[in-house]
């Protein structure tokens, strides 16, 4: 077995990963998962209702339970990066070389719409900011003007005051807004599934993108140096933001009284939404197991695996906690669905009030903040899934283009494959919010198949390499817990998946995403590497060349698959949308 102070693995075309980080680096560059709370907080508040606050309590519960799972299995690996998904990929592989690619291909689409959905975000921040949508109140000069004038009579002949008076508002609007906001170079539909755009959020959105990836380009031990600087400018603040409206009474506990999902009791169709909530919640609060994606890149990984998962759990159990209760604490139901919270270009404005009890220069800060704490999340992503990809293709699962690595021990045409496919997706996350919620939908159902393979792959390893040194073992009833707790996340899709976009079928279309790894394996493996895997991919496992190891587990691995397909088969039947 090859030291794991010497070597971080095998690479090729320009060099190898570095073991250049310690778990602290590591918990740096995962310390962008905290800001996807920003992602989804308006969204889980208008299936979830008054009851939000728990989703993303209990979401963080679970997430953490989950961690010890893939913290042991990660520590049989010092010499493979790319995150739970490789690691759990190879207790597949003995059962079917089919899955172990899936499990890689699901974690990879989970992680890596983060760069466009967080540019989005970004992007409309900056618009915002920097051509910001003119005001008039009802008693504007423009407004009374315009409804006095006579070219306008015949538009509000019989409407109310009131009618009118927004009618003219949002003529005024319309008619003020800067062109940067309405810019348009083209459009279109994408199958039908959502719209897609070419206009100004795009643009800056992907300058955003390039500026990751050039940060990312001089690799982990300098991504890490960024980051933490970043880490402490948006950590912080978040934490202020958690604490602060507890202590100066903007935080209203009346939200919290009979707590109940968006349609107002806890019938089925209530029970949808809420189980919908926690489907989505899952990509925000169980995202920080990338702490684990270093592994090869770790100096000492028998130390530093453990530490950096924990870690950085420990700090996303806190701010889910606290952010999201002081969110709803302040702006009650209601407040949660606004617009500007749903699609995150207001957040920044609700932190200012809750805080400061206003706006002007500490909104402004507060949008620095977002913006700062949005290119964190982009940046984790960018980090985490261009190794996935890396590693994914040095043990031969995907295209052997991905192997590549610069100079500086980065994965680069691993990220320049990110960024070439969220170029696409980006320009459908700034189309519209349907779009937005689209795209997070289909993405999770591929974490969730993720989570719940490499769930799985805790027991089947310890069944299988149970004789393997473990820096790191989670208490049986932890990993016993996590396997019970994979058959929820199962139910959870099977009952939720389908409320995020009514229109079409959610579970089909992830099934379909999923099932383009097929091909893609299969012209690897069989095609190009004449159905051999390369010798040295279970060499931590202590097996070499072809040999996968002896199948100690029968049949249950099979047996589990088929379980969760029911269970998500089941769920989606027993629980339809209100209505």
């Amino acid at each position: 077995m090859a030291n794991a102070t010497d070597t971080a693995g095998v690479a090729g075309g320009g060099g190898e990963l570095r073991r250049a980080i310690d778990w602290t680096g590591a918990f740096w560059v995962a310390s962008g998962v905290p800001a996807l709370v920003l992602f989804s907080i308006g969204g889980i508040g208008g299936l979830a209702g008054t009851a939000a606050f728990l989703v993303w309590i209990i979401s963080m519960v679970m997430g953490f339970i989950q961690s010890f799972t893939y913290a042991e299995i990660s520590g049989l690996f010092p010499n493979k990066s790319g995150g739970a998904s490789v690691y759990g990929a190879t207790a597949w592989l003995r059962y079917g070389k089919l899955l172990a690619p899936v499990s890689v291909w699901c974690n990879w689409l989970a992680w890596t719409p983060v760069l466009s959905l967080g540019c989005a975000i970004a992007a409309a921040y900056i618009i915002n900011a920097v051509a910001p949508l003119p005001v008039f109140g009802a008693d504007s000069p423009e407004v009374k003007a315009w409804l006095a004038d006579a070219a306008n009579a015949t538009a509000i002949t019989g409407k109310t005051v009131e009618e009118s008076t927004q009618l003219a508002i949002d003529a005024l609007v319309a008619g003020a807004t800067p062109a940067l906001r309405s810019w348009e170079l083209a459009g279109g539909s994408v199958f039908g599934l959502a719209t897609w755009s070419i206009n100004s959020y795009f643009v800056i959105g992907a300058v955003l993108m390039l500026i990751v990836f050039a940060i990312q380009h001089r690799g982990i031990l300098g991504t890490a140096s960024v980051q933490k600087w970043i880490g402490l400018l948006v950590i912080i603040p978040m934490l202020i933001v958690g604490i602060v409206p507890l202590l100066n009474g903007s935080v209203n506990y009346d939200n919290f009284v009979n707590p109940v999902p968006a349609t107002g009791n806890w019938e089925i169709g209530g029970w949808t939404y809420f189980f919908a909530a926690l489907f989505i919640a899952a990509w925000s609060t169980y995202a920080f197991e990338t702490a684990i994606c270093y592994t090869s890149e770790f100096r000492d990984p028998k130390r530093d695996t453990f530490k950096a998962i924990f870690y950085a759990g420990l700090l996303c159990l806190l701010i889910y906690s606290l952010v999201p209760f002081t969110f709803q604490g302040f702006l009650g139901a209601a407040g949660m669905v606004e617009p500007g919270i749903v699609n995150g270009d207001g957040v920044a404005n609700a932190m200012a009030r809750m805080v400061a009890g206003g706006e002007g220069l500490i909104e402004r800060i507060f949008v620095m903040i977002m913006i700062l704490a949005l290119m964190l999340a982009i940046m984790t992503a960018m980090a985490g899934s261009s190794r996935t990809l890396y590693q994914g293709s040095v043990d031969g699962w995907l295209p052997s283009y991905l192997t590549h690595v610069n100079s500086h021990g980065a994965p680069t045409r691993a990220m320049w494959t990110d960024l070439v496919f969220n170029l696409f997706v980006l320009s459908v996350a700034v189309a519209d919010a349907t779009g937005f919620f689209t795209i997070l939908a289909i993405s999770n159902c591929g974490y969730i198949v993720f989570n719940f393979l490499n769930l799985n792959a805790g027991w089947i390893h310890r069944v299988d390499s149970g004789h393997i040194e473990r820096p790191y073992r989670a208490p049986t009833i932890i990993l016993a817990l996590g396997t019970i707790l994979a058959f929820v996340n199962a139910f959870l899709m099977g009952a939720g998946a389908k409320a995020w976009n009514p229109n079409i079928n959610v579970l089909l279309w992830a099934l379909i995403i999923i099932a383009a790894i097929i091909p893609i394996f299969i012209y690897r493996h069989y095609i190009r590497d004449g159905g051999r895997f390369p010798d040295h991919m279970l060499t931590d496992l202590g097996l070499e060349g072809q040999n996968l190891g002896e199948r100690k587990a029968g049949i249950m691995p099979y047996v589990v698959i088929l379980a969760g397909i029911a269970v998500v088969l089941i769920a989606d039947r027993l629980f339809p949308l209100p209505g």
